[in-house]
């Protein structure tokens, strides 16, 4: 990348997730611009435009993809459209970040992987959890051995139905035919994927899911179990109508345990005979800060970025490997 010239970025999907999540951070980091931002109502692209002081909207994500004057593409849209424009930015040439999941499923990652990989375009997945300095702390004391030889990892997150489930009204991240999973494909995937940073690449996986309440068409209980490659063992439990909301996860080792949230700001515990810490490690304003700053890093050729399109499709394999697909 060019030092000297600010890599002009065009977002696809202007929604809620960026307005204070993504958004910012493609016009806040030094050598990024936001230059064109897509969304299909015309009338809240031109809103965010505006509040957002970024110079062009358009309703056509073609015009985004196609512009000259756009080096590089962020597509923040739901799944089931990942696929669609990945392949059109790979096509294009264009460096892209894509929210997660990758894609709907393992084959459509795929498609979209190998499509960037045979153009050697760059591309990163929007797991920005791998650039949080929350996690990367507990990566630090794993890698320092603080617990001895890492066993097992387990994690049980659960949660009540909303009142959007409740009443029905259309959703559609419990949509089957865009997340076949329901909130394990928005929700769990964040922390399958922060498990393998912290712990390495899954060999095998399995599982079950299942509808138990009724409320939507996709699933809404998973349940799996998992290898890592260096023998660790793991098991997880999402279940999105239970009484109450849990997040915890357990890393145990031979010589002590870590205790950390994935999706709740708690503190991180690190517990052994001979040390016992807890901390708090507050995330940024803006969640994707270090993430796009990362990606930056990565395109001047300073640091590899954690989150790629192969780490990326890793993460979509092992969810279809739970899901039994």
């Amino acid at each position: 990348m060019d030092n000297l010239k600010p890599l002009r970025w065009g977002i696809i999907g202007c929604g809620n997730v960026t307005e204070v999540k993504s958004g910012p951070p493609y016009k806040n980091t030094k050598g990024f611009e936001l230059s064109m931002v897509m969304r299909r109502n015309a009338e809240k692209a031109a809103d965010y435009a505006k509040r957002h002081q970024v110079p062009f909207w358009t309703t056509n994500a073609s015009k985004v993809i196609e512009n000259p004057k756009i080096d590089a593409v962020y597509i923040a849209t739901p799944p089931d459209t990942h696929k669609l424009y990945g392949l059109l930015v790979a096509a294009a040439g264009k460096p892209c970040c894509i929210e997660k999941p990758m894609a709907p499923c393992y084959a459509d990652s795929l498609e979209i992987y190998n499509a960037f990989q045979k153009n050697g375009i760059p591309l990163f997945i929007a797991y920005y959890r791998r650039s949080l300095p929350r996690f990367n702390k507990v990566k630090e004391w794993l890698d320092k051995g603080l617990i001895g030889d890492v066993r097992h990892i387990r994690w049980y997150k659960s949660r009540t139905p909303s009142e959007l489930d409740l009443s029905g009204t259309y959703n559609w991240r419990t949509d089957a035919k865009i997340a076949p999973a329901g909130y394990f494909d928005d929700l769990a995937s964040h922390g399958l994927d922060l498990f393998t940073y912290l712990l390495g690449n899954i060999k095998d996986a399995k599982g079950f899911a299942v509808n138990q309440q009724g409320l939507y068409s996709a699933k809404d209980a998973v349940t799996g179990s998992w290898l890592h490659e260096n023998g660790i063992t793991g098991e997880g439990s999402w279940i999105f109508g239970a009484n109450e909301q849990q997040d915890k996860v357990e890393i145990f080792g031979s010589k002590g345990e870590i205790r950390f949230s994935v999706l709740n700001e708690l503190p991180i515990e690190l517990i052994s005979p001979k040390l016992k810490e807890s901390l708090i490690i507050e995330h940024p304003k803006h969640l994707h800060r270090y993430h796009v700053e990362n990606i930056q890093k990565h395109l001047s050729g300073i640091a590899q970025h954690p989150s790629t399109g192969a780490t990326g499709l890793h993460t979509s394999w092992v969810m279809d490997k739970i899901l039994g697909n």
